[in-house]
């Protein structure tokens, strides 16, 4: 088996968050606008059509079958790969818990565009230093408390304890883009929230995510993606 992952050719954006448990379960993917290039992809994209249309990349093709939205690929990945919950509350709470990181995502996006995603940052950069700042401030901890408190549910470094789930693999590239983002907040934060570092750190050192992260496979961050970094908007 191997699936189809369409997204962005030049950026990990969200696309970053299903490649990351692809790569750490070992399941066989082609990235196929890496291989093709963006015109493939919105050409792809504009020939699908019903249930399964996507509105936006990412989306994950098996043969005729295709997935989209983010939260919604690793879930369906997670159960079909072993990778998400045991019961039907544990899988419910991992999703869940993935629809949270899905918000902080978009909240961390619109503090470099909080006017509008078609506009230059240039041209919204006082706005931007706004929302950085009640981000930084405020949601960043309360988003921060809510998984720290998650992970201390049972014990281990993963979500589930022992075992690592998609929930474990968005919080590792949450972690990692904030702390390219806000370097001098997150700084200023990480004593507060150890559950949560050590988490993202027990996801880099799985065997396949050590490798993902050394190969030209993984895309740096830049400033094209979510996670930019603008030392204007930062501070500890």
């Amino acid at each position: 088996m191997s699936y189809d992952l369409w997204y962005w050719p030049s950026i990990q954006g969200r696309g970053e968050f299903v490649r990351l448990p692809l790569e750490a379960a070992g399941i066989e993917y082609r990235d196929r606008a890496r291989d093709e290039g963006a015109e493939a992809l919105m050409d792809d994209m504009e020939a699908r059509s019903g249930w399964g249309a996507p509105y936006a990349p990412p989306y994950l093709v098996d043969g005729d079958f295709c997935i989209a939205q983010t939260a919604h690929i690793v879930s369906w990945l997670g159960e079909k790969h072993g990778f998400g919950g045991e019961s039907e509350a544990e899988t419910l709470g991992l999703i869940q818990l993935q629809l949270v990181v899905t918000d902080i995502v978009a909240e961390a996006h619109d503090t470099h565009h909080p006017v509008g995603t078609g506009d230059y940052y240039e041209d919204q950069k006082d706005e931007a230093k706004r929302a950085a700042k009640g981000f930084r401030e405020n949601r960043i901890p309360k988003y921060f408390d809510h998984f720290e408190a998650a992970l201390g549910i049972v014990e281990g470094p993963f979500v589930r304890g022992a075992t690592w789930s998609h929930v474990d693999t968005s919080l590792f590239q949450l972690v990692r883009g904030l702390e390219y983002a806000f370097p001098k907040r997150m700084a200023a934060l990480s004593s507060d929230y150890p559950k949560l570092h050590a988490c993202a750190d027990a996801v880099e050192a799985l065997p396949g995510i050590a490798d993902y992260l050394k190969s030209e496979r993984r895309i740096s961050f830049n400033e094209d993606g979510i996670f930019r970094h603008y030392p204007e908007l930062d501070a500890d």
